[in-house]
């Protein structure tokens, strides 16, 4: 009788590896080649507008002649639009060594519809230590993801825009992994319409990836209703992940109204009792997230205020918010700090 090779058969595994890299490596390779040729598209462009200073009219005729004779002789990839950001792809790199060859042409040319230089920064920078798809790239730039972690703690000023164009977000401590708001239009559920807490809970866990790509980098997913006992007494936390590069487990309890104080004493006891029973010896204390629709700034002072542990409210939406009024937000915070920060430099 003929034997079949198992799949998880130890020769086919180490060929299947070797095969996969394979492809992973010319993958990469051509990706490379690829960004090199439309760099150099965009430089030759560029240096012949400038050496012929053609006028704009002229130059936008040239582009879609020079997009003819591309598309008739190599096939598709040379629209106008694709020459345009060509163009753009040098303008913004001039030197080429600074474009990343982990991101794909795809992913630039969503980076080049981003006009502001820090801001785009950010993203591509996010973009690489995170390995965001195309598709998530899209989506963290349509949620105005930029925006919202300038606007998260309240103080936005110049080294905050400086540190995220440079680096990216840096997790060092847990304040670094709160956003404000949450985002969860990837639920589809219409803005006005009631929840129970119970709904919005198992609406998550159905689409945990996108969940787990909102609450960003380093977080593991340990379940739901996870159960808490004090004095033979079952309490249930709503959601546990596990944040691997704080080292520390995150509990978030949901809730589907304003913030009260009630939820951050209940949460204040999960979080003592993770940190007492759950906890191993190399993890850092546990943090609590609360998720609610509406959080008052002074109430949630007074109810978060004095608690030893790590505890943090922030609100979520149901739908993208808006952007205009974000960048809006973000420019009058900035416009303050620095009227105050030239006001005590004068003083």
């Amino acid at each position: 009788m003929e034997e079949k090779l198992a799949p998880n058969n130890p020769m086919i595994l180490e060929i299947r590896e070797l095969l996969e890299n394979a492809r992973k490596n010319v993958a990469q390779q051509v990706n490379a080649q690829l960004l090199t040729t439309y760099w150099n598209i965009g430089r030759i462009i560029v240096e012949y507008e400038q050496q012929n200073q053609l006028r704009a009219e002229y130059g936008k005729q040239t582009l879609k002649e020079l997009s003819r004779e591309l598309t008739r002789e190599f096939g598709k990839g040379f629209s106008v639009s694709n020459i345009q950001f060509m163009r753009r792809f040098y303008q913004s790199y001039p030197i080429q060594q600074t474009a990343s060859v982990k991101l794909s042409w795809s992913h630039y040319c969503e980076l080049l519809s981003i006009s502001d230089d820090s801001k785009r920064s950010f993203y591509e920078k996010e973009s690489i230590n995170s390995g965001w798809s195309v598709r998530e790239l899209k989506r963290q730039i349509d949620s105005s993801l930029y925006e919202r972690l300038l606007l998260s703690s309240g103080d936005a000023n110049k080294e905050k825009v400086l540190s995220l164009a440079q680096k990216g977000i840096e997790i060092n401590q847990p304040a670094d992994i709160i956003r404000d708001p949450y985002v969860f239009e990837f639920l589809g559920v219409p803005e006005n319409k009631p929840m129970l807490e119970s709904d919005l809970e198992k609406a998550l866990v159905l689409q945990i990836e996108k969940f787990l790509l909102e609450l960003g980098r380093g977080f593991m997913f340990v379940g739901t209703q996870q159960r808490v006992t004090l004095n033979n007494t079952h309490y249930y936390v709503d959601m546990v992940f596990y944040n691997k590069i704080l080292r520390a487990y995150v509990l978030i309890e949901l809730k589907t109204k304003k913030l009260t104080p009630e939820a951050a004493g209940q949460l204040n006891m999960y979080l003592n009792y993770y940190a007492a029973e759950v906890n191993d010896p190399d993890d850092n204390p546990p943090i609590g997230i609360i998720l609610c629709t509406e959080k008052d700034s002074v109430a949630a002072e007074y109810a978060l205020g004095g608690l030893s542990n790590n505890i943090f409210a922030s609100r979520y939406v149901l739908y993208m918010p808006d952007k205009e009024q974000l960048i809006a937000q973000v420019e009058a915070v900035l416009k303050n700090w620095h009227e105050e920060k030239d006001s005590n430099g004068n003083g």
